[in-house]
C-alpha cells in the first residue's frame, strides 16, 4: 500500500492514509508529502479528511482490513468509493494504457521485480513501478510520465493478482501457501494457472542462473528471470542490448531492503517467514559468510502468522542444518483464527532434526546481548522475520 500511495502521489493525486504501526515505507511517504496517521483506526482521521476542501474520492484498503474495521465502516457509511488495491491499480493501467509486467509467485517476487526495475532504469526504458518493499536505488512506487510499462509485484494473497491481465507474467516459484485463502494446493496452483492464461506472455525458466555472480542460488535464479524479462521489454522497444551487458549490469544489483539487507558488520535482516524462503535465505547467508570470512552462522527466526504455522510446522525439520546457533522468537500474529492456540517456540524446536542448536528467545536485553556477543566473536547473524521484529533489530543495531 505504501508504494501504491507513492505512485498515486507521483501522478499528482492528493494522498493520505492510516496504519496501526510505523513501517519501513512510512518515512518515505512523509518525505514525499503523504500524510500518514499512525495508531488506532477509529475513523476520526478519515472524517477529518472528508471534511477538508476537496474531500475524499476513493478509500483504498488492504486485505488486512477486515469487515468491522471502524475506518472501513465509516468510509462505507459516508458513501465513499471503497475498494481493495487491485481495482485502483487496474484503473490506472487502463487509464494510462500501460503494459503490465506482473511478477507473481510464492517466493522471490520482490527480488525479481526489483531486478527488472534495476535493469530498466539502467537502460532508461519507459517504465513505472510498484514494489512490495522499499528500495535503496529508487522510490518504492512511481508513475513516470510517458511510461509504457508498469513493473508490478503481483501478490497472490486474497487472489489480488487475478484482477490483472499482464502483457508479461514472470513467475519465480509456486509452492502452496495462504491456506486461509486457498483451501487446497490444487486451488492455489489453479489460481496461478488462471494468472498465466490471463497473461499475454509468461516467463518461468531461464538458462542464465550460473552467470549471475551474487550470493545465493535462489537469488541468482530470480535475478536471471529478471534478465529474461528485460530482454522481452527491450525487444518490444526495439532496443539493441546484448545479453552480456544485461548480465554485467545485474551483477551490480544492490539488493532490496529486508532481502539479506546488511544492518551492520555481520548482521543481516530478511523477510523470510516460510520454510522454503527460510531455506533459500540460509543458503544465501552461508555463501555470504564464506565471502566475508565470518566464523560461523547464527540465525534468529520469528515466524509470521500462527494459523499458517499449523500447515508448515513439520517442514522446518532440516532447514537449519549447518547453522551454528538458532534463536527462535515468538510468532508475529496476523489475520489469525479466533481462539486458535498459538504454537510456542519450544514446540517448533522439538520438531527440528538438530534441536540442540536452538533456544527460545524474546525481544529483550538478554537476546540483544547474545546477538552482540556473536557479532563480536566474528559470526554472521541473519535475522529472519516477516513481522515487526525487524523494527526491534533496527532500533538496536545500525550501520
Amino acid at each position: 500500500m505504501g508504494p501504491l500511495a507513492l505512485g498515486a502521489k507521483s501522478l499528482g493525486m492528493e494522498v493520505f492514509g492510516s496504519d496501526l504501526h510505523e513501517g519501513l515505507v512510512t518515512k518515505e511517504l512523509r518525505k514525499n508529502g503523504v500524510e500518514v496517521s499512525i495508531g488506532e483506526q477509529d475513523g476520526e482521521f478519515l472524517r477529518k479528511k472528508v471534511a477538508e476542501p476537496g474531500g475524499v474520492d476513493w478509500y483504498v484498503h488492504t486485505s488486512a482490513v477486515r469487515p468491522g474495521n471502524k475506518e472501513l465502516a465509516i468510509a462505507q457509511e459516508l458513501g465513499l468509493k471503497v475498494s481493495k488495491r487491485d481495482e485502483f491499480i487496474e484503473g490506472l493501467v487502463e487509464k494510462y494504457n500501460l503494459k503490465m509486467v506482473g511478477v507473481a509467485g510464492t517466493h522471490g517476487k520482490t527480488t525479481t521485480t526489483a531486478g527488472i526495475l534495476w535493469l530498466c532504469l539502467k537502460l532508461e526504458l519507459p517504465v513505472s513501478w510498484l514494489m512490495g518493499s522499499t528500495l535503496g536505488f529508487a522510490e518504492a512506487g512511481k508513475f513516470v510520465k510517458g511510461a509504457k510499462y508498469l513493473i508490478y509485484e503481483a501478490d497472490e494473497y486474497d487472489r489480488n493478482f487475478l484482477a490483472y491481465h499482464p502483457w508479461l507474467a514472470v513467475i519465480p516459484s509456486v509452492t502452496y501457501d495462504h491456506a486461509d485463502i486457498y483451501k487446497t494446493e490444487e486451488e492455489y496452483k489453479a489460481a496461478f494457472a488462471q494468472f498465466i492464461r490471463q497473461s499475454r506472455k509468461t516467463i518461468t525458466t531461464t538458462k542464465l542462473t550460473e552467470r549471475i555472480k551474487l550470493a545465493g542460488k535462489v537469488r541468482r535464479f530470480d535475478l536471471a528471470l529478471a534478465v529474461e524479462a528485460v530482454k522481452e521489454i527491450a525487444r518490444e522497444e526495439t532496443l539493441e542490448v546484448s545479453g552480456e551487458k544485461l548480465i554485467e549490469l545485474m551483477n551490480e544489483f544492490p539488493g532490496v531492503v529486508r532481502r539479506m539487507e546488511r544492518l551492520c558488520d555481520g548482521l543481516y535482516t530478511d523477510y523470510a517467514h516460510h520454510p522454503e524462503e527460510v531455506s533459500a535465505t540460509i543458503e544465501i547467508a552461508k555463501e555470504e559468510m564464506e565471502l566475508t570470512g565470518k566464523k560461523g552462522l547464527v540465525v534468529a527466526y520469528a515466524p509470521l502468522q500462527n494459523a499458517r504455522q499449523y500447515d508448515v510446522i513439520n517442514d522446518y525439520h532440516d532447514i537449519f542444518d549447518g547453522v551454528d546457533k538458532l534463536f527462535w522468537l515468538p510468532t508475529t500474529l496476523l489475520r489469525e483464527i479466533e481462539g486458535q492456540r498459538v504454537i510456542p517456540p519450544a514446540e517448533f524446536i522439538e520438531k527440528l532434526d538438530n534441536p540442540e542448536i536452538a533456544e527460545v528467545a524474546d525481544y529483550d536485553e538478554k537476546f540483544y546481548l547474545r546477538v552482540k556477543e556473536y557479532l563480536e566473536q566474528g559470526y554472521l547473524v541473519a535475522f529472519l522475520s516477516g513481522g515487526a521484529g525487524d523494527d526491534w533489530m533496527r532500533e538496536h543495531f545500525s550501520k
